[in-house]
């Protein structure tokens, strides 16, 4: 314990020498504690401009699915929200054709160019979901596409040569279309919901809002965020994904008090003060869709594409598709899913 007086001179030499090597390490710690201003611009907030570039040159891809009976207006609202038609009318069969037996997916794409910044959008419509006497089960398709697509992001993604850049056709967002009853959900839309909440971003929409008066919407709208929350089902923005208290507030706001948004869409352009308006014309006048005195349409437009559209597409990629990939390797022993299937669709490519 004491070996002071005893040290020889050799010990008395390393116990000088021992000191040094602890101060090194403090060395590079030093320029952290120096104001940055003292020695110049570094330039590290060019990053920013760097990512802006490299995504103006690829693009990116946002996949919106529209789900709801027909008649609720699901492509006229998908065109309204990105001033084209990017959807074509669900409506679209002749008189004569039948309504589909079963849930029929179509999945259009398109790109749309504004500022300079390229979106590969596909939207993908559902006609003959919720149309049948019988609708049992009809979201079975609808789930069974959703994983079609994770599976196939997957199977690109354990190829040992696998692309740079994998195509996505993940679903990134799914507007659920609410008939505007003013009474509660049907038992369609929470079994719906339920089942595909766990796979998919869903956001609920009351359709055709102008049907409605002001106090039947703000009632409708409370009545249904009271029977989500009773059955258990989480739509987006879900709670446990907010990552700060910035974020929690924010999409508290939108959980509290937009949910479901109550909209009108309309792809008609009509005078209004001299200025030209989407809208649609009744007897008593025009609803503005844009106008949010008269619907929610641009808060949801802001929702969906000003502020949210890349939180979309993360949470697929994180919670979603990242569910999806651990229950598919934990099901296959913890082993890619290089399974035969794969080498006999490779054959039957070739």
């Amino acid at each position: 314990p004491h070996a002071g007086p005893v040290e020889s001179k050799n010990e008395a030499a390393m116990s000088e020498v021992v000191p040094e090597p602890r101060q090194k390490p403090v060395v590079p710690m030093k320029p952290m504690g120096i104001n940055a201003s003292l020695l110049g611009y570094i330039g590290i907030d060019t990053i920013i401009e760097q990512m802006r570039k490299k995504t103006m040159k690829t693009g990116f891809d946002f996949n919106i699915m529209v789900v709801g009976q027909s008649g609720l207006g699901k492509s006229t609202l998908v065109n309204t929200l990105f001033k084209s038609q990017v959807s074509r009318k669900s409506s679209g069969w002749n008189r004569e054709e039948k309504i589909p037996k079963t849930v029929e997916i179509k999945a259009i794409g398109h790109v749309i160019e504004e500022g300079g910044v390229k979106m590969k959008l596909t939207v993908i419509d559902t006609p003959g979901f919720g149309d049948q006497i019988n609708n049992e089960n009809c979201w079975e398709p609808i789930e069974k596409y959703i994983n079609e697509q994770y599976e196939k992001f997957l199977k690109e993604e354990v190829n040992i040569a696998r692309k740079k850049r994998i195509p996505d056709t993940r679903v990134h967002c799914c507007l659920y279309f609410i008939s505007p009853t003013g009474h509660s959900l049907r038992p369609l839309d929470l079994e719906f919901m339920k089942h595909l909440s766990k796979v998919v971003n869903i956001i609920p929409v009351i359709a055709k809002a102008d049907t409605m008066t002001l106090e039947e919407k703000t009632e409708f709208k409370q009545r249904v965020r009271k029977e989500l929350e009773v059955n258990g089902i989480e739509f987006y923005p879900q709670k446990e994904f907010d990552e700060d208290l910035e974020d929690k507030t924010e999409n508290d706001k939108i959980r509290q008090e937009s949910m479901p948004f109550a909209v009108v869409g309309s792809d008609k352009e009509y005078q209004v003060n001299g200025k030209r308006v989407l809208g649609r014309k009744t007897p008593w006048g025009i609803i503005e869709v844009e106008n949010l005195n008269h619907c929610e349409f641009a808060l949801l437009r802001d929702f969906v594409i000003r502020t949210h559209l890349q939180d979309l597409k993360e949470v697929t990629h994180n919670i979603h598709y990242e569910t999806y990939r651990a229950k598919r390797l934990n099901g296959n022993g913890g082993l890619p899913p290089m399974t035969v299937e794969t080498e006999e669709n490779h054959e039957s490519n070739l």
